[in-house]
């Protein structure tokens, strides 16, 4: 276990102030919340082209690329979940204080886990997005058949099947993606982030 009387923090000459001032746009964590299926890495794409039309950084974290690298050493409990939307969070956390707009798109099916990044992050930095989807929706997009698998027994700790999602409280904002379209749905989605990082003299 490591002794935090062996670490210290280090200070750097350049800051995120400056590096979003270089950047001409604030930088942010958008962090998209909802099943497996509810259209998370979906979104997260339509709104980084975009962004990226705009001229503005951006970058993708998504759950199934970071398991197969950063966390695959992770399993699927609860504890395990936890560590791994922890480690998530402080990566976005470093990717935002390097200027950039960070979509992170992953379950996050705890409430608990979701304040705890909010607070790491800091609330004027952060927009938490739940992509609302019925169960039964999702399970008809699912074309890795993922949800088969958790009912059948092959999967375990699935979430919506044998694992909870707790609705988040108090999200920035709700998108029902079974009654509105990937264009709408962007559309809401991009004029929330422009609203929190665009500079105005």
């Amino acid at each position: 276990m490591m002794n935090d009387k062996q670490v210290f923090k280090q200070d750097y000459a350049i800051n995120k102030e400056q590096r979003n001032a270089l950047n001409g746009h604030y930088s942010l964590v958008v962090w998209f919340t909802g099943l497996s299926g509810s259209g998370k890495s979906t979104l997260a794409n339509e709104i980084e082209i975009e962004l990226n039309k705009r001229e503005i950084r951006t970058y993708i974290l998504d759950g199934d690329n970071l398991r197969k690298g950063l966390n695959k050493d992770l399993s699927f409990s609860d504890n395990d979940r936890k560590e791994n939307i922890r480690r998530v969070a402080e990566v976005s956390k470093i990717l935002m204080d390097a200027g950039t707009v960070v979509l992170s798109a992953f379950i996050t099916p705890f409430e608990n886990d979701r304040e705890l990044i909010k607070l790491l992050i800091g609330s004027d930095h952060f927009i938490e997005i739940f992509v609302d989807c019925p169960l039964e929706v999702c399970e008809k997009r699912d074309t890795k058949g993922l949800y088969e698998k958790a009912r059948n027994g092959e999967i375990l700790n699935f979430t919506g099947i044998s694992s909870a999602y707790e609705i988040p409280k108090q999200p920035n904002l709700t998108i029902n993606t079974s009654v509105n379209s990937v264009a709408d749905c962007t559309e809401q989605i991009l004029n929330c982030i422009l609203k929190k990082i665009l500079m105005h003299e």
